[in-house]
Order: structure tokens, then C-alpha cells, then sequence
């Protein structure tokens, strides 16, 4: 009764999706259990490449069910572009589930995300703009408007002129911006009814009956763990439970159906907006990093900050998700490097840290310790066993294992689906 959780150990875009479609044919169920289509996965299959925002990267896998699950923000917009563009380049979309349960991003939430974000000036949070955060506070704030409501027009309405009724006075008295009408919100959610009524389902009962099964299914979290609004660099953070918990809460599904917990690494660090970066390259190296691993947004396009691999950050993550294996991704990114830094610890006034520092202020002026590997200089992307990378090369990896809590199962050595390396089981 395996449930897999795949969950990111750094700032995100760390190549969850590579994860996922390792796994592949073993799995029946892939769930995507926080966020929405603010962050991305790009997947390639052969001589296409996939970029996914709001779809669990499991619906390119024929025989895999996905699954949009409870703890997701859903733009309707955005998803059915998704399908559409998929269905055009011959993909089964036909087998997608979502929970009844699962929020609706509308047109004033994503309006609000853009004014509010502007009106912070120096002090913005560096959001993607497509209202995934004023959806989650309509949420909290319970206000939200659920995918189950689009089939009862009234119950819609009277959510509808709620949420509204304070968001104009907003978008009136301190935006200056024009009111959004009830009329022109109810005929764009109403507008997706009929097509979104056979995808919608109890998702919880579904998943917990496949477990039951014995049917294997993954849990696919968006952004990642630093990015987490509780466990993350508060407040530039997303606004979901990105951690391995959030799967739990955000599927329905008990955290003791979860038997495997898989971290996703770089074998360097990026993240995107604004908070703190210990390792964050401004040099030559960083414009290395940055262009030879194609470092910008899958879904905003915005360059990627880069930095080097941060030992402590992965020990956090690990303790905070109780990862069982990392994949370690982007190897051969540093295929032609002499040597290759790490942050071992950190400095604060003078003071060694070996982990994370509790405190913000602590951890925003953290100065990286690094112990420096020698680099291995050849193209790695055509191999496949552990024991063929060269020896500085497995040096790294087993030095990066050691450091960051959990072992190393597999490693990316490129972009193709193939070009991986396997150490371990993911799921025996």
C-alpha cells in the first residue's frame, strides 16, 4: 500500500517532474496536493518537452490517473488551456480527477495579487501575480468559492457577492481601481460548468479506496519546503503547505498511508522573488549556472537566482519532510567546473551555525562556510551506473549524501527522461 510523496528540498524548480516520470509505469495514481499554476514542471519525453503549471506531471504517463487534489488553488482558465494543448499533441487528458474540494482562483483574485503586490513597492513578496495567494486568504478567511459550488447557481451567487463586497471597497477606496461586478464573475465560473462536471470527484474516497487496492500513488507537492508558508522563509513564501504534511492534509489522505518521502535536490541551489540566499552567486559563476542549467521561471520565464548547493538547507528539509531518499538533480550541470564550492555551515556575527538559524534576521545575514570538491571536467550525460561517473564526481554525491541527512537514491546527469542514474529503489 505504497503512497510516495515527492516534495522539493530547496527554493523549488529542482526537477520534481523528472522524479515523477522516473517512477513512471509503477505508478496508478499521480496527486497534486498544493498550489496552483504558480509554479511549473517541464518534463521531456523523447523530442518533446512538456511545460506543466496547474496538471500533475503524471497525466503524460498513459495508465496513470491524475489527480488535482483538495489542498490545489485552480484557475479553470488555466486549466483547461492545459488540456487543451495537451489533447492538441495527442495526449489522454480524459482519465483527470478533481476534488470537489479544491478552491477556484477568479478574476478578483487575480487582480488583487497584482495591485497589492505593486502597492508593496520595496517590500513585495515577488508572487507570480495569478492570485494564488488571495485565493488561499479567501480560503483561511472562508470565502472561497469551491469547485463543488459551480453546480449550484445560488449557493455561487450568494458566495460571490460575499467576496465581493468587501474586495471593492479595496479595489475602489485604497487601489483606485474600477469595482468588479457579481454579473461578470457568475458567467465566467459558470461558463466552465458543463466541461468540469465529469472530472469532479470525491478525491479523498478515491485515493484512500486505491491504497486500499494496494495500488501505488504518488503525492506530487508544488513549490518546496523553503517555500512553505510555515516551515519556508517567512513571509517570502508561497502560500500552500509544500512540506510532506501538506500531503496529508491536502489529499484526505492519513500521514500513515505515507510510506516513502522523496526529496528533490540540485546539485546546486536557485529559488526565484525576493528572501534570503545564502549561497547566491553574482559573478561569473552564477551567470554559468544560471545559462548552462537554463535557470528561468517554467511558468513566468524570470531568470532563476543561483547559488551553490547548501548542505544545511538539505538537513532542514530533510528533518522537516522525513525524507527517506533525495534525487539529486542537474549533475552534469557542473560537468566542466574545476572545483566546486559547498555551504558546509554558516557564519552570523562572528558566530558558526551548522544549521538553519531560527531566527529571519540571523539567516538573511548568514555568510556561507564552504568546503570546496575538486570537479571532474567530462561530459557525464551518457551514463547510467553509479559506478561510471568518475571518481571526483561519485566524490561529490557521497559527500553531498553525507552532509544532507538522507541517502542519494538516484541522480540526474540531463534533461532526457533516460538520463538518470538509479541507486536505490524508490518505492521497494
Amino acid at each position: 500500500m505504497p503512497g510516495i510523496v515527492i516534495v522539493g528540498a530547496q527554493w523549488g524548480d529542482e526537477g520534481k517532474g523528472k522524479a515523477t516520470d522516473l517512477l513512471g509505469s509503477r505508478i496508478d495514481y499521480v496527486v497534486k496536493f498544493n498550489g496552483g499554476n504558480n509554479a511549473g514542471h517541464t518534463v521531456v519525453v523523447g523530442n518533446e518537452k512538456y511545460a506543466l503549471h496547474l496538471l500533475p506531471s503524471g497525466i503524460l504517463t498513459p495508465g496513470v490517473t491524475p489527480v488535482i487534489a483538495n489542498g490545489v488553488v485552480v484557475d479553470l482558465s488555466v486549466l483547461f488551456q492545459e488540456l487543451e494543448a495537451l489533447s492538441a499533441r495527442g495526449v489522454d487528458v480524459s482519465k483527470l480527477r478533481i476534488s470537489a474540494n479544491a478552491h477556484i482562483i477568479t478574476h478578483y483574485h487575480r487582480t488583487l495579487d497584482k495591485v497589492t503586490e505593486r502597492f508593496l513597492g520595496k517590500r513585495q513578496i515577488g508572487t507570480t501575480g495569478r492570485g494564488i495567494g488571495p485565493a488561499y486568504a479567501d480560503k483561511i478567511n472562508r470565502v472561497g468559492i469551491r469547485v463543488q459550488d459551480l453546480f449550484d447557481e445560488n449557493i455561487l451567487r450568494q458566495k460571490v457577492e460575499g467576496a465581493l463586497g468587501v474586495k471593492n471597497h479595496l479595489l475602489l477606496k485604497v487601489y483606485n481601481r474600477r469595482a468588479i461586478t457579481v454579473d461578470e464573475i457568475m458567467e465566467d465560473l459558470l461558463s466552465y460548468t458543463e466541461r468540469l462536471r465529469p472530472m469532479v470527484v470525491d478525491a479523498s474516497l478515491e485515493l484512500n479506496r486505491a491504497l486500499e487496492r494496494g495500488e501505488n500513488v504518488l503525492f506530487e507537492g508544488g513549490q518546496a519546503t523553503m517555500l512553505d508558508i510555515d516551515h519556508g522563509t517567512y513571509p517570502f513564501v508561497t502560500s500552500s503547505s509544500a512540506t510532506s504534511g501538506g500531503a496529508a492534509t491536502g489529499s484526505g489522505v492519513a500521514p500513515n498511508k505515507l510510506d516513502r518521502i522523496i526529496g528533490i535536490v540540485k546539485a546546486y541551489t536557485t529559488r526565484v522573488g525576493a528572501g534570503p540566499f545564502p549561497t547566491e552567486l553574482f559573478d561569473a559563476s552564477g551567470d554559468y549556472l544560471r545559462a548552462k542549467g537554463f535557470e528561468f521561471g517554467t511558468t513566468t520565464g524570470r531568470p532563476r537566482r543561483v547559488g551553490w548547493y547548501d548542505a544545511p538547507i538539505a538537513r532542514y528539509t530533510s528533518r522537516i519532510n522525513g525524507v527517506t531518499d533525495f534525487v539529486l538533480t542537474k549533475l552534469d550541470i557542473l560537468d566542466e567546473l574545476k572545483t566546486i564550492p559547498v555551504c558546509v555551515a554558516y557564519e552570523v556575527d562572528g558566530v558558526r551555525h551548522d544549521e538553519v538559524p531560527v531566527s529571519q534576521t540571523d539567516f538573511h545575514h548568514a555568510t556561507p562556510i564552504y568546503e570546496e570538491f575538486p570537479g571532474w571536467e567530462t561530459d557525464i550525460s551518457g551514463i547510467r551506473e553509479f559506478d561510471d561517473l568518475p571518481e571526483n564526481a561519485r566524490n561529490y554525491v557521497l559527500a553531498l549524501e553525507k552532509m544532507s541527512g538522507s541517502r542519494i537514491s538516484a541522480i540526474g546527469v540531463g534533461p532526457g527522461r533516460d538520463a538518470i542514474i538509479v541507486r536505490h529503489d524508490l518505492i521497494d
